[in-house]
């Protein structure tokens, strides 16, 4: 049901705002283009998962650890090379493959990392490399800023 005479309010109003003009909508921005796919015979093939450290410095890594071929109770030697931690199969290790697919990092390694219970870290397997590689998250989310900033993203 349409009113024929607009109330004296409404007419107010009418004359203080007016009617909107017509226009084209703005056109919008072209999406950026995507880089080319990077496909290096000794990256192709990396694996990478996230996890967080519990209390005790156990990192759930089950897939990654499985794509390894580390069962539980597989022996594994920790290093330290520029702030990433290395596991590295070894017969004569003296940390294994926790029975439900954890990797119980020691203590000295985390401390040396900065790492406490409740960090996220990056972990990265590569094919060919009897080896598990882990970042803390913060150092690869601060490297990856870096390259954003510099303008090599891609």
């Amino acid at each position: 049901m349409r009113r024929s005479n607009p109330a004296p309010a409404e007419q107010m109003i009418a004359a203080i705002i007016p009617a909107p003009l017509p226009r084209a909508r703005p056109p919008r921005p072209p999406l950026p283009d995507l880089p080319a796919p990077s496909h290096r015979p000794d990256q192709a093939e990396a694996h990478l998962d996230v996890g967080r450290l519990d209390p005790s410095g156990r990192i759930s890594a089950r897939a990654l650890l499985h794509l390894r071929g580390w069962p539980p109770g597989h022996r594994v030697t920790f290093d330290i090379t520029a702030g990433v931690i290395t596991a590295t199969s070894n017969p004569a290790g003296r940390h294994t493959i926790g029975a439900t697919g954890c990797l119980a990092t020691p203590a000295p390694i985390r401390q040396l990392c900065h790492l406490t219970a409740g960090d996220l870290v990056v972990l990265l397997v590569q094919p060919g490399r009897d080896l598990l590689l882990i970042r803390p998250a913060r150092t690869v989310a601060q490297f990856l800023a870096g390259q954003f900033a510099a303008g090599d993203a891609g």
